[in-house]
């Protein structure tokens, strides 16, 4: 009889001990869900920072091709207003008001492109951020 009670006691899934190991996968499994729902949030985050930073950068092509188009127009403004619309006498004086109209306007929205390429806050900053939160720091 005591055999018996030996082989009972001592048979797989009986017991504390088989909870434990079950457990155990349990909190691993969990943990790695943990993981690679965080991993998922971060590359959700790194695409809608990619989506924010392609749309400044055609924001900044605009602006540029925009520059473009009135230092264009400046010049061929200065190369008409001289030809056309005054006389000997005053030709030079118009024409250089309306160059330096529309190049001030081309020298602005190149001012304006540049600064909107250097942001403060740089590429990826909330993604930056928040892993650095991840990790505890402020």
């Amino acid at each position: 009889m005591s055999e018996s009670t030996k082989t009972e006691s001592s048979s797989p899934g009986s017991g504390p001990r088989a909870a434990a190991p079950d457990g155990l996968l349990a909190s691993l499994k969990q943990l790695l869900k943990t993981v690679l729902e965080t991993l998922q949030v971060r590359l959700e985050l790194l695409g809608t920072e990619l989506e924010v930073e392609k749309s400044r950068l055609f924001d900044v092509a605009v602006m540029a091709l925009l520059a473009l188009v009135f230092l264009a127009l400046g010049l061929v403004l200065l190369c008409g207003t001289v030809i056309l619309l005054f006389p000997d006498s005053w030709r030079l004086a118009a024409a250089a008001g309306l160059a330096i109209f529309f190049l001030a306007g081309g020298v602005a929205l190149v001012v304006l492109a540049r600064r909107r390429l250097r942001s403060p806050m740089g590429m990826f900053h909330a993604s930056a951020k928040e892993l650095a939160r991840d990790r505890g720091e402020s």
